[in-house]
């Protein structure tokens, strides 16, 4: 989803006289994207944010020639009520807005360095002890070939809903093989949530999530199953539905 480059040339430039052509990188002719779906289940590290309900969910994304990029996404929501975490109005919209930049570099290693806003859109006021939902991180990455280790970090003092959490963090290991002649991806994930602060202990320690996906491109539709799956979370609904259980998920989206 997103490309980088940096160009140490650059300073040289400034003191030349002249700039070859081939130094001047080359403009994406394509440099906005498109993306619509539909999906079974919305889960985002191991955990459900539809209590197992169906979502719908788009995004748009811009690449510049240099690497940087800057993007949203939008999916409905239903976790921050179901958890009681509003003592009145709903917020059942997540926007994510984010930026950053991204390369591939020699002998196909590549990197990752940006900032994301999970924005969750609604008229509310928090229920004591909760704060409000909104989230911000930073983070970072590196890939070699089709595995990635990316390690990301909250900003704020609340973690989605969660008080005095400003540190939690997330590292994810994934790898992510193409099948070209099948024109499949074969994926695979760990994932390490820890969050930081004792009133974040308290209500949910520390967990892993795990998940195995395939996707399959039909000119440029991606249909994809994915199965999910926690250790140590400990989220649930007022009804007893744990978040964090088994989960089998169909996506299909549309690029443009």
């Amino acid at each position: 989803m997103w490309k980088i480059k940096i160009f140490v040339f650059a300073l040289c430039a400034a003191a030349s006289v002249s700039v070859l052509a081939e130094e001047v990188p080359a403009v994406d002719p394509n440099p906005v994207s498109y993306n619509v779906g539909l999906s079974s289940d919305y889960i985002f590290r191991g955990i459900t944010q539809t209590t197992h309900a169906p979502a719908v969910h788009g995004g748009l994304d811009y690449s510049h020639s240099t690497g940087l990029y800057v993007g949203t996404w939008a999916s409905n929501v239903k976790w921050i009520k179901d958890r009681d975490a509003i003592a009145t109005g709903d917020a059942n919209v997540e926007l994510d807005t984010y930026f950053g930049i991204k390369n591939s570099v020699a002998n196909d290693y590549g990197y990752d360095v940006g900032y994301v806003r999970y924005n969750y859109l609604g008229t509310y006021t928090s229920q004591v002890g909760f704060n409000n939902a909104d989230t911000s991180e930073i983070y970072g990455a590196a890939s070699y070939k089709f595995v990635s280790l990316k390690y990301s970090y909250s900003l704020l003092d609340g973690f989605m809903t969660i008080p005095g959490t400003k540190g939690t963090n997330y590292i994810d290991l994934s790898a992510y093989y193409p099948v070209e002649d099948a024109g499949m991806t074969i994926g695979a994930h760990i994932g390490k949530q820890t969050f930081a602060g004792t009133e974040a202990y308290a209500v949910s320690p520390s967990y892993t999530d795990y998940k195995l996906s395939a996707s399959k491109d039909f000119s440029s539709y991606i249909l994809s199953l994915s199965y999910t799956n926690t250790k140590g979370a400990s989220f649930w609904t007022p009804n007893g539905d744990q978040w964090g259980r088994a989960a089998t998920a169909f996506s299909l989206t549309h690029l443009f």
